[in-house]
């Protein structure tokens, strides 16, 4: 059949015997227990597709085993087994949530249907409990746009943690703009703990005389103007996510504290001489190498080490590809409908300045030129003018060819050469000063070696 287990639990050894082999025929694994006890100790190894369980056991009973079956995985179907005179017992069990109940003398033609039955049951709840959650992350990670394998190797491992029931902290780094906080609130969306509270905390903004008391409360009294006791941020994030962004700018003298709340999971209010217990996910985000922090002393080691157990780093808007174009459109849409506007098109020229320009804002920059462009266009494509960028990475060219005589290529394309030809004329001459070294050619223009080596592709530069 399909290797489907099944385990039958009853006392009656002769029932038990008969019905294990009249199943094993029929493609099936059984197992057989004598007492509701010797059950329980199996479904941890056993890990059964359908349970037979008779209602009347010797000590614990069939009523109690079913709802020891339910807490281990509620998706195992129970069937229930039964006497004439223990219908009852059964028809409160299928209340209970049992699959069914078959009464004794038990037909064996019988039994299998009802273990075919069960089983498909099963498989169809898992089906749909795989779907529901598929369909929950793909909610979450859908504000995350992006097709580069960059990307796509970050939302996989984001997925990952996200389907955990607990986790350790997880660390966000990556340059400022990447969208670390886009990619800390689509895990939380995807995650179990959907329905619970985000609680996000700028920790620049906050000064550090007062970031203790904002984080772990206080109590009234603690200080001169606490009229009343106030919950911290931990405690309104019960259940949920607490995100802190910008973490290597909190002060030192808080550090220590935070590092035994997430350790020890409980916080102590300013003023407060009682402990409370919280059951908070936290999730950290910086721009800064907070490795290199704490080796000068100006983060703590404990603590960075407790924070950088999982680490998601998001790539550079200038290593991403051509998902400077989806996220462009994706703008487009939201920004048309936020304006009234109708800009539906992009250039060429203006997909090739958009793919040239280093970003060094990363998203939030191109968001905020899209912005701009959107409102200074006067028709449905969009281009070069509307976007305000001069040239792709302007002053970085600039150093790359500081001692440029008249003759050379000049850092703006003269009138009557496409951006396109400017472009491949700079990287190839970047190319000849480095004597062929791409490492070195793209630090001279000042882009990524992936960046550099998808313009090599484009080109067909050899």
């Amino acid at each position: 059949m399909n290797g489907a287990t099944l385990l039958i639990v009853d006392d009656e050894q002769t029932l038990a015997r008969s019905a294990k082999a009249f199943l094993s025929d029929h493609g099936y694994e059984v197992e057989v227990a004598g007492t509701a006890e010797k059950a329980v100790e199996l479904l941890e190894s056993l890990q059964p597709d359908v349970v037979f369980a008779d209602v009347r056991l010797p000590g614990m009973s069939g009523i109690d085993l079913l709802k020891r079956i339910q807490a281990f995985d509620p998706l195992i179907p129970v069937i229930m087994l039964t006497a004439f005179g223990s219908i009852e017992g059964a028809v409160e069990a299928v209340k209970l949530g049992a699959f069914d109940y078959v009464k004794k003398p038990v037909d064996l033609e019988e039994l299998r249907l009802l273990a075919d039955r069960a089983r498909e049951n099963r498989q169809l709840k898992q089906e749909l409990s795989y779907y529901r959650r598929r369909a929950i992350a793909d909610v979450g990670f859908g504000t995350l746009i992006g097709n580069s394998p960059a990307v796509r190797a970050v939302l996989e491992r984001a997925r990952q943690v996200a389907a955990l029931p607990d986790t350790p902290p997880v660390l966000l780094t990556g340059e400022t703009g990447t969208g670390k906080g886009v990619l800390a609130r689509a895990i939380h969306a995807a995650s179990s703990r959907v329905s619970k509270a985000f609680i996000e905390v700028n920790c620049t903004a906050i000064p550090a005389t007062l970031m203790e008391s904002e984080l772990f409360g206080y109590e009234r009294g603690a200080f001169t103007d606490a009229k009343e006791s106030k919950p911290g941020l931990v405690e309104a994030a019960e259940g949920g996510f607490l995100f802190l962004d910008e973490i290597g700018d909190i002060d030192l003298s808080v550090q220590g504290k935070l590092l035994r709340a997430i350790e020890e999971r409980k916080v102590r209010r300013v003023g407060s001489v009682r402990e409370r217990q919280v059951d908070v996910r936290i999730m950290t985000a910086t721009n800064r190498d907070l490795e290199r922090e704490a080796s000068r002393e100006r983060f703590r080691k404990d603590l960075y080490f407790r924070l950088a157990v999982i680490v998601l780093t998001m790539p550079p808007l200038r290593e991403r590809g051509e998902d400077v174009l989806l996220l462009t459109e994706h703008f487009l849409r939201i920004l048309n409908a936020k304006y009234g506007k109708a800009v539906g098109e992009i250039s060429t020229p203006a997909r090739e300045l958009l793919l040239a320009y280093p970003w060094p804002g990363n998203v939030r920059e191109l968001s905020h030129v899209i912005e701009r462009a959107v409102l200074w266009s006067r028709g449905p494509t969009l281009d070069v003018e509307h976007l305000s960028l001069t040239s792709p990475d302007h002053g970085a060219l600039e150093q790359a060819a500081p001692s440029a005589s008249a003759t050379d290529t000049p850092a703006l394309p003269p009138e009557g050469v496409d951006l396109a030809q400017w472009e491949k004329a700079m990287i190839e001459r970047a190319l000849r000063d480095a004597g062929g070294n791409q490492t070195k050619a793209a630090q001279r223009l000042g882009i990524s070696r992936d960046t550099l080596r998808y313009r090599l592709k484009k080109f067909g530069i050899g």
